[in-house]
């Protein structure tokens, strides 16, 4: 794919993404509609291409955590259509008046949510990705433009193909939604350098793709590096609950971004919890690694000063017994990613010092972090989760993927 062709799809996708967000809410949940019909039109074929992908990448070596993420499943294919489902569904982000008065003079002014405009999204091996990212870009009237990894390229671009078309019959713009077809790296280079046509980049992937992509860039970035997330047991945390919330954090899905890299045990709650958390996180396959103090308790692999900052992305748990909430914070903010952290207690007082205490875009109290993505939080379709400020923070669904614009009211009114 030419430099040209790049270019090209960015000023198509400029074009498309005025024209989409004039559209009203309606006719834009209309064609997400179309757009998850369509994908069930065409599972089968989806599904035979994501076969030959996964075979692909296995020959290839790609590693085990990516493969999964390539691999649609049943139930992956189900989650895809209902969040689009849900996000059609959802109040349109459009067009809301965040802020409004009238002056002394009479002048009313108003502060109204407004697209983005054009999205770029680069993003490895997970085919969810998208639909997440066409759903959410559509509902919020943005203009996408999808580059996916190779090795994801034939799933891809067929559902690419099947939500465009879609949207298009349904009366959206023809390249509101746009897919790279090439597996060359160079795209993404020249992707990276449309400032003229593309508003935000938004990447998924492994921290070195998004380390390429911020540095890279010419284009504001919203991003996150790693997921170490914590889950911090209090010393008054129910046991019953302790062992659920940890082991659903850690095994629900091991190769997510909020998926629990590392387990904070008080050390007032050590002896009574950690064995019971520990049985059920090896009856789910989970290596521990642990701190000296872990370590008397339970029999387990030593944790090393590398273990608190790795993302995992496997069944490995690195464990530390702290005194106290304040230890427990303290080593968050020196090691976490303020990405998803959570504390299991039964004080209110806790809970509040701990959310105030963790500067992290998630905190959790007395649930599990995989919850930490915007289907559970009613996001509907999320583009990703970001740990910067500025412009979004945590799961980056349609609301996130808006700015604003003033509007004044006048009668004639003039400057004094």
């Amino acid at each position: 794919m030419s430099t040209q062709t790049i270019e090209q799809m960015a000023k198509d996708a400029r074009e498309a993404g005025r024209l989409l967000g004039t559209l009203p809410g309606e006719a834009r949940a209309a064609a997400i509609r179309a757009m998850g019909a369509a994908l069930a039109a065409k599972k089968a074929d989806i599904m035979t291409a994501n076969a030959a992908d996964v075979a692909d990448a296995q020959a290839a070596g790609l590693a085990g955590p990516l493969v999964q993420r390539l691999k649609l499943s049943e139930k992956t294919f189900t989650y895809m259509s209902d969040r689009l489902a849900e996000v059609a569904e959802l109040p349109d982000p459009l067009g809301v008046v965040t802020r409004g008065h009238v002056r002394p003079t009479g002048l009313r002014v108003q502060r109204v949510s407004v697209p983005l405009g054009v999205i770029g999204i680069i993003y490895e091996s997970r085919p969810n990705v998208t639909t997440d990212a066409a759903g959410a870009c559509m509902k919020s009237g943005n203009a996408v433009i999808l580059r996916g990894g190779s090795e994801a390229l034939r799933t891809n671009v067929l559902i690419a193909n099947a939500m465009a078309g879609a949207a298009a019959s349904a009366g959206a713009p023809e390249k509101a939604i746009q897919i790279v077809r090439t597996p060359d790296r160079e795209a993404v280079g020249e992707l990276l350098r449309q400032e003229d046509y593309i508003d935000v980049i938004i990447p998924r992937g492994g921290k070195s793709l998004i380390q390429r992509i911020a540095a890279e860039s010419r284009i504001p970035v919203i991003k996150h590096y790693d997921g170490i997330c914590h889950q911090y047991v209090a010393a008054d945390a129910d046991l019953d609950m302790a062992a659920a919330v940890v082991v659903n954090s850690k095994c629900e899905k091991v190769e997510v971004c909020n998926a629990l890299e590392t387990l904070l045990v008080d050390a007032m709650a050590a002896e009574r919890a950690l064995p019971a958390i520990a049985d059920a996180l090896r009856a789910q396959g989970v290596e521990l690694r642990g701190c000296p103090r872990a370590r008397t308790v339970v029999d387990m692999l030593p944790a090393t000063e590398e273990d608190w900052s790795t993302e995992y992305l496997a069944p490995i748990l690195s464990v530390k017994v702290v005194d106290g909430i304040e230890e427990a914070i303290a080593h968050i903010t020196t090691y976490g990613s303020a990405h998803t952290d959570g504390i299991i207690t039964g004080s209110l007082a806790l809970a509040d010092r701990f959310v105030a205490g963790v500067d992290s875009a998630s905190v959790m109290v007395n649930a599990s972090t995989r919850l930490s993505g915007g289907g559970d939080y009613g996001q509907g379709a999320v583009v990703g989760i970001s740990t910067d400020r500025l412009h979004a923070r945590g799961p980056v669904g349609p609301e996130e993927l808006t700015t604003y614009k003033w509007v004044a009211y006048g009668a004639g009114h003039l400057r004094k």
